[in-house]
């Protein structure tokens, strides 16, 4: 009698009006008897023509889908009246704004799908009115961001699918709450406490992204994947690449780099101020002027090998209208960090025939502001050298894999530079600084001293390109020539070349790059295989064809009892040689045809030999 009474619920369409509620006319509905005995009514609404949720639903409803139709908002409060509501099904509409009152009386709602729709944007704040949710399905819609406040409304979640959306990253917030359940307890044989959906997005691999990608390595039992494999969308160089083979860096706030705080310069000349900082990801590095004022020079960006970023400010032909306090700020999405760097322009000292460093005597050539920004330039890398007690006389030192002496010092102003008379160091000037490629760790510098005699000693001043700290190679008596090595693999140099406790000159520094040396060298290295190989290839086929004749025809004079004959072609080829001045010479003037090519084989060879042994090596000029 009971079985009959329950199949006669399951299969009815509605009720007494009194006591369940009216069906609406646009769904269908159904009810069914629970486990406990209770009743359950089930509202299935899929008229593609339905706008707005239906306003009379059954009360006593705890299933409620509204699939496929044309509605395309939620309005507040649209189902306060269902307080028995446990499933709420919204799939495969048109929604695209829902209220942040949605679900006020839904106390009971344990299920909200919303899969397939145009949803940019969910209320999230509105899920405290739902305080039993244990699901919640967005899958398939337009979600570009999760905000961190979030992360407050979605702790008692046990299944949450964000799949296929436009999610670029997820906020720490949210992190957050699911890495505790790496430490909660979990008992084997019962069903993960968090299954989460995050695949198909377009995710941005960058800092932000760490803890993610960690949380994916050591998710613990307690949380379950739809699918593990997630993979990035940008940058374009990690465009494809599964997460599990990312090496990600964690996010760090600007840090600046100390340096100088405070500089004195004349008036007219030019100033460098420098500014590093490191950061995850790269700071942006600005600079502007405490009072407000714009700036008067170019600023120029790099970043080193060791990942600091750097930003030069170059102000030409400073006046007392430059003087003041300038700001470097480097910011990046954690913050910002500023340093104050002070420029105070003084009156130029009075030049006189013997004093001035580089910058004085430069500028008498009258060559311009070019000359003016290379002076400065080399200005801060030439610093004051001490004389070493070196004797002017000896057998020079013996440095057979070039283990020369390097010291640190610190460079000081251009006006602290020590001169030696200008009659002396006129005469031991040195030239035609020349730059050898060599490895990218080394390079080797060549120059000229036509008046430095055989006891005369060189110093050779190098660093990093915008660096202040420089290095000395201390070069012994009679040498020309030095390699550098230890140095950065593709980085910008400066070197100069002086005699020792003279100051070098515009010409006797060079700017170079370890990586342009290189690959110029390598390039002509590939140049000489390839004319080579080529060389080779058309020589190859005439040399056999000479060796095929000339056997046949020493097989025919052999079968004809002419041995002599045959000896005297022996003789023929076995004289072919150079000449003293490197062509080709026969001892016999008859000549056979075969003698003739093997001849004309040999002149290609010795062109070759030629070739290869006059090559020099490259040699650049900067």
């Amino acid at each position: 009698m009971r079985v009959a009474v329950g199949m006669l619920w399951l299969l009815a369409l509605g009720g007494p009006p009194q006591a369940q509620g009216a069906c609406p006319s646009q769904c269908s509905c159904s009810l069914h008897i629970l486990s406990d005995g209770s009743k359950a009514r089930t509202v299935v609404c899929n008229d593609p023509d339905m706008t707005l949720p239906p306003a009379s639903v059954p009360p006593d409803t705890s299933k409620l889908r509204l699939e496929r139709t044309a509605i395309r908002r939620v309005p507040g409060e649209a189902f306060k009246t269902l307080g028995r509501l446990e499933q709420l099904w919204l799939p495969y509409n048109a929604l695209c704004e829902l209220s942040a009152l949605m679900l006020r009386g839904l106390r009971r709602l344990r299920e909200l799908r919303m899969p397939g729709n145009r949803l940019a944007a969910f209320p999230w704040a509105a899920l405290r009115d739902a305080p039993q949710l244990r699901l919640l399905d967005l899958q398939a819609n337009r979600l570009s961001a999760v905000p961190p406040e979030a992360a407050r409304f979605l702790g008692n979640l046990t299944f949450l699918d964000l799949s296929s959306n436009q999610l670029l990253r997820l906020p720490q917030e949210l992190l957050a709450t699911w890495i505790h359940l790496h430490t909660g307890p979990f008992l084997p044989g019962h069903h993960a406490r968090l299954v989460l959906g995050l695949q198909d997005n377009p995710w941005v691999c960058d800092c932000r992204l760490y803890d993610l990608v960690h949380f994916l390595e050591g998710w613990a039992p307690n949380v379950a994947f739809i699918e593990a494999r997630l993979k990035c969308a940008s940058p374009r160089s990690l465009a494809g690449v599964v997460f599990s083979q990312l090496e990600l860096r964690k996010c760090q706030s600007p840090e600046l780099r100390p340096g100088m705080t405070s500089i004195r310069s004349p008036l007219g000349s030019t100033v460098l101020l420098r500014c590093g900082a490191t950061g995850v990801p790269g700071p942006e590095m600005s600079w502007s002027r405490a009072n407000g004022h714009l700036l008067n020079g170019t600023v120029h960006q790099e970043v080193s090998s060791d990942g600091t970023s750097w930003t030069l400010l170059g102000l030409p032909a400073v006046s007392h209208l430059d003087s003041g306090d300038y700001i470097c700020q480097a910011k990046n999405f954690l913050g910002a960090s500023e340093t104050l760097i002070s420029l105070v322009v003084t009156e130029p000292q009075p030049s006189t025939e013997r004093s001035g460093g580089p910058g004085a005597r430069w500028a008498r050539t009258g060559e311009g502001a070019e000359a003016a920004a290379y002076n400065k330039m080399v200005a801060r890398h030439v610093p004051h050298v001490p004389e070493p007690g070196v004797p002017a006389t000896g057998p020079p030192v013996p440095d057979a894999k070039e283990q020369l002496l390097l010291q640190h010092f610190q460079m000081r102003a251009p006006e602290e530079h020590s001169d030696a008379p200008a009659g002396s160091q006129e005469a031991q000037t040195v030239s035609s600084l020349k730059v050898v490629g060599d490895t990218y760790q080394s390079v080797t510098l060549v120059w000229k001293a036509p008046q430095a005699g055989n006891t005369t000693a060189f110093s050779v001043l190098y660093a990093v390109f915008g660096q202040r700290d420089m290095r000395r190679v201390l070069v012994p008596p009679g040498k020309s020539s030095v390699t550098i090595r230890g140095l950065v693999p593709k980085a910008k140099y400066v070197a100069c070349v002086c005699v020792r406790g003279l100051v070098p000159r515009k010409e006797q520094c060079v700017i170079f790059s370890t990586d342009e040396v290189v690959d110029a060298e390598a390039t002509q290295r590939l140049i000489n295989v390839v004319v080579i190989s080529v060389a080779a290839v058309i020589a190859l086929p005439l040399t056999l064809l000479v060796c095929c004749g000339a056997l046949r025809r020493r097989w025919r004079k052999c079968g004809a009892g002419g041995s002599a004959e045959a000896t005297g072609a022996y003789v023929n080829l076995e004289r072919l040689g150079h000449s003293e001045d490197g062509s080709e010479d026969l001892s016999q003037h008859s000549l056979s045809e075969a003698d003739r090519l093997l001849s004309a084989r040999s002149s290609l060879d010795s062109q070759a030999v030629g070739i290869r042994a006059s090559r020099r090596i490259n040699e650049y000029f900067c």
